[in-house]
C-alpha cells in the first residue's frame, strides 16, 4: 500500500431493508491520492470494497446532523466536482469524530492545490510525509465563524478554511468574559456589526449574567417587537457539551430551561435546517395570560475556532398551525453563540451568548410592557440553567450524542401540564420509529454497495502547514473609462437611503493583507479598485441562468466592442424562482504577468483557491448580520464556481445553491431581503511576498432589493 495519510474503521448502515436497520464494521484508508474502504483491514493486495481518487477538484460536502436508523449522524460526503455522481459519504454519532475525517481528507486536497506551479496551471508532484501539519482547526460545516476579527486566518496556517456560509470567518481571538466590556469588544472586527459597541447597551447583570439590549434601529420590524436582548455568561463545559443541550427537545431541557414546555420536531429540511415546535412554559398570570408557542426554523453550524452558532426565526409550516388555547408568538430573531474560552484550572469554558427578539403577541404584549419584559428576562435565564447544570453534573466523560427528537406526526400535541412528567422520561421505542419514519431519507447519494456509511476515528488534531511559493508582477490601477455607455437593468443611486439600487462602495470599507502580511499579519484599507464596475443585472428565471454574457447588449459585450476587458460574477441564487445577481467589471487591459493575470487565464482549480469574497452587512436586523458575518471567503472553497473565459472576458458563476449550509441561510434571510444593505468585494488573495498587498478587483453595495423588480433575461446560444 502506498504511505497512508489516515486510516479507521467505520461503522456503515444498511438502508432500504424494510423492517432491517443492520450494522456493518467497514475499514477506510486516505492516502495521499486515494480514499478506499475495505470489509476487513486491509492487507497485502487486498482489493477496496470502493475507491476515489482525491485531486484538486474534490470537495467534502458537510450534510450536518441526519436521522437514521434511530441515531443523529453527523454526515459528510466527498465528491469530485468533475464526477459528482461519484462520491463517498460518511458520518459519524459525534461531531469530532466526522471532523477529524474531513480535516484529513481536506488536507490532501490542499496539497494538491498547492502543488500547482506560479503560473497556476500545472501540477507539481505531491508526496504525503508522516507528520505533515494539516494547518486547520476541524470545521463542521464548511464555513468560518461569524463572530470574527480582521483575520481571516490564524497566524499558524497559511489559507482560508472551507466554507459553506458565504462570508463567515473564524475569530483572531476568543472572547474573554474577564476583560471589560469595552476591551472586548475592541478585539472584535469593528465592520461586525453583531458585536459593535453601537448597537448594545448593558442593561443589567441577574443571575451570574450579563443582560444586553440591542440599540440599532430596525425600523422594518413589527411595531409590537421588543428590541433584541441577549444574556452573556460563563458555563464550565465543552461546547459540545453546551450544544447537546441546546439542540435536545427531550427530558434533560426541564433541568436547565424554565421556559420550555414542549418540543416536537415539524420537519427536518436539511441536516443544518429544522422546522421546530415550541410550548413556552411562561409563569405570568397564567389565569389571566394565555399560554404562547412558536413555529420556528432552526439553523445552526459549527465555526472553525469549535465554537457553534444556531440561529431561530419564525416560520409558518402547513403541519403546524395555530394550535387551540395558545397564541403563536413572532420569533424575530434569536439563539445561541457557544464559543470556547481558556480553560482555567483545568476545567474547559465556554461564554454562552443567547439572544432573543420576540413578539408574544396578544393583548398583553400590546398593554402590559412588564409581561413582555418578564417572558424575555424568563427565556434569556436558561444561560444560568446552562451553567448550573454542569456545575452540578459530575457523568460527562460519555461522548457527546445528539438525541433524536420526537416527530410532530409521531405524537399529539394537545399536551397539558400534567403531562410534563412524561416528557421527562426517556422515550418510547414507538416515538423513535415514528421519528425515524418522517426524517430525511438519504439515499440520494449513496455508495455502490447501497449502504450508508459512519465514520468514527480517535486521532488527535493536527497543526499547521506551509506556505505555497507564487510570482507576482505589480498590480496596476484602473484607468478612467467613459460610464455613461454602459446599463444593467438594477438602477444605480449613490442616494445613501435609496432602495432597489446599487453603487460603488468605498475600497477603505475593508481591510486586505499589506505588503508586510507573510511577517506580522497586518491588514490595510484596500483603496482604490482595480477594476470599474459598470453595469448590475438583476435576473429571474424557472431555472438557474449560466453563461449570462450570452445576453445582447449587456455589459461586457459593450466592452468587448470597446476594447475592454471585462470580470463578470454571476451570483446564482436557488429557490422555486431562481435569481441572479450580475456584476460587469471592466478594466482596459490585463497587466502581464500580474497575479490577477494569472488568475484569469490560469486553470480551475488554481482560480478556486484564490478567488475571495469580503461581505459586509452595514444594515440588518441581528440574525442576518450572524448568518453572513463580514470575514473574507474563498469562493471556490465554499461553493461550485464555474469559470468561461472568452476572448475579453471571464465570467464566474457563483452557484449557492451548491452548498446546503448557504441554502441554510438564504432561507433564514430571504424574508428580509428588502431591509438589507449589502457590500460585497472580490479579489485574489496573495499568498507570497510577491504577490502581497492584495488589490480589490471591485467593491459594489446593493440596498433593499426587491424581488419584483428581477426580469428574465433572454440569453442566446452559445
Amino acid at each position: 500500500m502506498s504511505k497512508v495519510v489516515y486510516e479507521g474503521w467505520m461503522v456503515r448502515y444498511g438502508r432500504r431493508k424494510i423492517g432491517r436497520s443492520y450494522i456493518h464494521m467497514r475499514y477506510f484508508v486516505l492516502e495521499p491520492r486515494l480514499l478506499a474502504y475495505y470489509k476487513k483491514k486491509p492487507q497485502d493486495n487486498q482489493l477496496p470494497i470502493k475507491t476515489m481518487v482525491i485531486d484538486g477538484n474534490c470537495r467534502v460536502e458537510d450534510r450536518g446532523l441526519k436521522t437514521h436508523h434511530g441515531h443523529m449522524v453527523y454526515v459528510l460526503s466527498v465528491y469530485n466536482k468533475k464526477e459528482k455522481n461519484h462520491r463517498i459519504t460518511m458520518a459519524a454519532f459525534n461531531i469530532q469524530e466526522a471532523l477529524m475525517w474531513k480535516e484529513k481528507i481536506e488536507y490532501v486536497i490542499d496539497q494538491h492545490q498547492e502543488s500547482l506551479v506560479p503560473s497556476g496551471q500545472q501540477y507539481v508532484s505531491f508526496e504525503y510525509k508522516p507528520g505533515m501539519d494539516v494547518g486547520r482547526t476541524a470545521s463542521s460545516s464548511d464555513h468560518e465563524s461569524p463572530y470574527s476579527a480582521l483575520e481571516d486566518e490564524d497566524e499558524s496556517r497559511r489559507d482560508l478554511l472551507r466554507r459553506t456560509t458565504i462570508g463567515n470567518g473564524p475569530p483572531e481571538s476568543i472572547f474573554d468574559w474577564t476583560k471589560e466590556f469595552d476591551v472586548e469588544l475592541s478585539n472584535q472586527n469593528s465592520s461586525n456589526q453583531a458585536f459593535s459597541r453601537k448597537h448594545w447597551r448593558l442593561l443589567q447583570c441577574q443571575n451570574g449574567l450579563r443582560i444586553f439590549e440591542e440599540l440599532l434601529e430596525v425600523d422594518y420590524l413589527p411595531r409590537s417587537c421588543s428590541r433584541a436582548m441577549k444574556a452573556v455568561g460563563v458555563v464550565e463545559a465543552t461546547c459540545e457539551e453546551i450544544f447537546k443541550l441546546v439542540m435536545s427537545m427531550d427530558g434533560t431541557r426541564y433541568e436547565w430551561d424554565c421556559s420550555f414546555h414542549n418540543g416536537r420536531l415539524v420537519e427536518e429540511v436539511d441536516g443544518h435546517t429544522a422546522i421546530l415546535y415550541h410550548r413556552l412554559l411562561l409563569d405570568w398570570f397564567p389565569m389571566v395570560v394565555w399560554p404562547r408557542d412558536l413555529c420556528y426554523v432552526r439553523y445552526w453550524r459549527r465555526n472553525d475556532d469549535g465554537s457553534y452558532v444556531v440561529l431561530f426565526r419564525s416560520r409558518e409550516h402547513e403541519n403546524c398551525g395555530p394550535q387551540p388555547g395558545f397564541v403563536r408568538a413572532h420569533l424575530e430573531s434569536g439563539g445561541f453563540n457557544i464559543a470556547p474560552l481558556k480553560p482555567r484550572n483545568g476545567r474547559p469554558r465556554t461564554q454562552v451568548q443567547h439572544l432573543i427578539q420576540i413578539d408574544l403577541k396578544g393583548w398583553g404584549s400590546g398593554y402590559l410592557p412588564a409581561f413582555q419584559q418578564h417572558c424575555l428576562l424568563q427565556m434569556l435565564n436558561s444561560v444560568s440553567g446552562l451553567r448550573e447544570w454542569f456545575s452540578q453534573t459530575d457523568d460527562r466523560g460519555h461522548p457527546i450524542r445528539i438525541p433524536v427528537m420526537v416527530n410532530m406526526a409521531s405524537s399529539s400535541l394537545a399536551l397539558g401540564k400534567g403531562e410534563k412528567t412524561h416528557h421527562k422520561s426517556s422515550l418510547s421505542m414507538d416515538q423513535t420509529n415514528g421519528a425515524n419514519r418522517n426524517s430525511v431519507v438519504m439515499d440520494e447519494d449513496s455508495d455502490d454497495d447501497d449502504e450508508f456509511q459512519i465514520a468514527e476515528s480517535e486521532q488527535e488534531p493536527e497543526t499547521s502547514k506551509p506556505e505555497t511559493v507564487g510570482k507576482k508582477t505589480d498590480e496596476e490601477p484602473a484607468l478612467d473609462i467613459d460610464l455613461s455607455c454602459f446599463s444593467g437593468n438594477l438602477r444605480h443611486d449613490d442616494n445613501e437611503n435609496a432602495r432597489n439600487c446599487w453603487r460603488i462602495s468605498d475600497g477603505n470599507n475593508f481591510k486586505v493583507r499589506g505588503k508586510s502580511f507573510c511577517d506580522d499579519k497586518r491588514k490595510i484599507p484596500a483603496g482604490k479598485h482595480l477594476m470599474d464596475l459598470v453595469a448590475v443585472d438583476w435576473f429571474k428565471d424557472a431555472k438557474r441562468m449560466d453563461h449570462v454574457v450570452r445576453r445582447k447588449g449587456c455589459a461586457a459585450q459593450v466592452a468587448a466592442e470597446k476594447g475592454l476587458f471585462s470580470l463578470v460574477v454571476n451570483v446564482q441564487v436557488p429557490g422555486s424562482t431562481h435569481y441572479s445577481m450580475v456584476f460587469y467589471f471592466v478594466a482596459k487591459e490585463l497587466v502581464p504577468g500580474s497575479l490577477f493575470q494569472r488568475f484569469v487565464d490560469g486553470d480551475d482549480e488554481f482560480r478556486n483557491s484564490r478567488l475571495k469574497l469580503i461581505p459586509l452587512v452595514p444594515k440588518g436586523s441581528w440574525i442576518v448580520r450572524q448568518s453572513v458575518g463580514s470575514t473574507p471567503c474563498l469562493l471556490g472553497k465554499a461553493v461550485d464556481c464555474n469559470y468561461i473565459r472568452g476572448p475579453t472576458y471571464l465570467e464566474i458563476d457563483v452557484d449557492i445553491g451548491s452548498s446546503t449550509v448557504a441554502n441554510g441561510v438564504l432561507g433564514l434571510v430571504i424574508g428580509v431581503i428588502t431591509s438589507l444593505v449589502v457590500e460585497m468585494a472580490f479579489l485574489v488573495q496573495a499568498n507570497t511576498p510577491e504577490e502581497l498587498p492584495e488589490r480589490l478587483i471591485g467593491a459594489v453595495r446593493v440596498s433593499h432589493i426587491e424581488l419584483s423588480s428581477a426580469i428574465v433575461p433572454k440569453l442566446d446560444s452559445d
